[in-house]
């Protein structure tokens, strides 16, 4: 694997916990909104089917 491929997927890595971190934190600061995990893993399960498509072509 090449060097632009490795850090493309760690910043990728980044991003996608950098975005599930924001959605855990608003879920967390406003209950009634929704239960923060399933928030979290609700994002990162869109991300996942955003970006494995175009990661596997």
């Amino acid at each position: 694997m090449s060097s632009l491929a490795l850090l493309t997927a760690v910043l990728l890595v980044l991003v996608v916990v950098m975005f599930v971190g924001g959605l855990v934190y608003l879920a967390h600061r406003h209950p009634a909104w929704a239960v923060p995990l399933k928030v979290g893993l609700v994002g990162a399960t869109l991300i996942a089917t955003v970006v494995v498509p175009i990661a596997v072509r």
